[in-house]
């Protein structure tokens, strides 16, 4: 009997919405699936919200919830959630860490059927390899990144100062010795001091191994004690304290990216991706003046520039896999490259994923820099990282579980030895103590 109503009731709504031109609209708001973004809050994540109704417009039956975090919240966030298989998200914002970490806990669904419009192959090889997992894709690259250096071409000419190509971290110390003029709210270099695994251990990572360091020997015995480790610790520590701003412990990517484009930074070590932000007009203050050079490297170049990228998954917990998938091919597709040259500008599309975009005119001519980020990124080497060997791969990060929290508990050390709370001894060798038993007890050594 109920089912006779509800049918009765059906069809008298059919005939009530019918005549006003309704029906189809109806339809069409009662199969609307809205999913949840999770990202973070870097500019090109930020471009790619604002086109959210070029997105719903062309795909009248999603709807588009974005949750926008600092790095280290999202992080730790999307991290509880999947972890919990909790399901707040449909769409997660990760890295070349995570990827295939979570792809072997079985917490990401595959992109293992992507339309032949789509172009799996016109990923760059080392990104489409760092998101994969036994030759699978488990996200799609949204923006791709390895480090380089950005410095005030107008600030070197007038030192007379000449940037090399490819600078030793020696070289950066003398020029930020030259160049740093605080009375005039300009400092010799900007680099990351705000605590996290991936935030200013990003860039010290990448600086112990160019002074020869690795995390862990062949045994999986900790090396934050070594000769290599305690050069680089006191190396970063002079150079942020004697030529950097003031409250280094504050300031990740996104604080040094405002600081370099408001003209308060001679130089820069950091990602990549700030290559176009810095360049464009509209965001900086020095875009006709910012000259691009490699990543330093000193001993030696193994593992002096990272290779990162922030891409899009879909987690296992989602019941929205369908919409989630179609956002997800969208906002990393060649039509999306194109809808945002379209918007801000070939020098503002997201970069480092596809060779096409780097074979592109109208993008070589926008972007300067773009011959310096493309070698950077295919020239990173996750697998052979450090000068020694080592049993891990990855650059600015060791691709094990326990890394997360190693790289949280030792960028929160560095942190202090930056500050001058602890010294450069005491502090490599609280890290040193902790990353041992850490890693003892998890089992890999007795």
């Amino acid at each position: 009997m109920n089912t006779v109503l509800r049918t009765l009731a059906g069809k008298a709504a059919t005939r009530l919405l019918l005549p006003l031109g309704l029906l189809s609209l109806a339809g069409a708001a009662l199969a609307a699936t809205t999913i949840t973004i999770a990202t973070v809050n870097n500019p090109d994540m930020v471009v790619m919200q604002k086109l959210t109704p070029q997105f719903e417009e062309s795909h009248p039956d999603i709807k588009l919830n974005w949750v926008v975090l600092p790095e280290n919240e999202l992080r730790q966030k999307v991290t509880t959630d999947i972890a919990t298989n909790a399901g707040a998200y449909d769409v997660l914002t990760i890295g070349t860490y995570e990827v295939p970490i979570w792809a072997k806990n079985g917490w990401l669904r595959p992109f293992g059927d992507l339309p032949a419009s789509y172009d799996v192959q016109d990923l760059l090889k080392p990104v489409r390899d760092g998101l994969s997992y036994e030759d699978t894709l488990y996200a799609l690259p949204f923006y791709a990144e390895s480090s380089m250096t950005y410095y005030r071409k107008d600030l070197f000419q007038k030192a007379d100062l000449a940037m090399p190509e490819k600078p030793t971290w020696d070289q950066i110390a003398s020029y930020a010795s030259k160049l740093n003029d605080p009375g005039n709210n300009v400092y010799g270099i900007c680099l990351r001091g705000l605590p996290g695994w991936g935030e200013n251990m990003a860039v010290f990572d990448t600086m112990v191994n160019a002074f020869g360091g690795r995390w862990f020997d062949m045994s999986w015995q900790p090396q934050l004690t070594s000769r290599p480790w305690n050069d680089a610790a006191s190396f970063y520590k002079d150079l942020v304290t004697n030529y950097g701003p003031p409250g280094v412990t504050s300031n990740g990517f996104t604080e040094n990216e405002t600081l370099f484009a408001n003209g308060s930074c001679a130089m820069w070590v950091d990602a990549t991706v700030a290559a176009g932000y810095l360049a464009n007009p509209a965001n900086s203050k020095v875009a006709d003046q910012v000259g691009f050079a490699f990543a330093p490297h000193q001993v030696t170049s193994n593992g002096s520039h990272w290779l990162w990228s922030w891409s899009l998954a879909i987690p296992k917990s989602t019941k929205k896999e369908a919409a989630a998938k179609t956002f997800t091919e969208w906002a990393t597709s060649k039509q999306y490259i194109e809808l945002v040259a379209q918007q801000n500008g070939w020098g503002s599309v997201p970069p480092g994923t596809r060779d096409s975009t780097y074979k592109n005119p109208s993008y070589q001519q926008a972007a300067p820099f773009a011959s310096v980020v493309e070698q950077s990124i295919q020239t990173a080497d996750p697998t052979h990282p450090t000068v020694d060997p080592v049993p891990y791969t990855g650059v600015q990060f060791v691709g094990i579980p326990e890394f997360q929290a190693l790289g949280t508990r030792v960028g929160q050390i560095l942190a202090s030895i930056a500050a001058g709370r602890v010294s450069v001894a005491d502090g490599l060798q609280q890290g040193q103590d902790y990353v041992a038993k850490t890693m003892k007890d998890a089992g890999y050594f007795q």
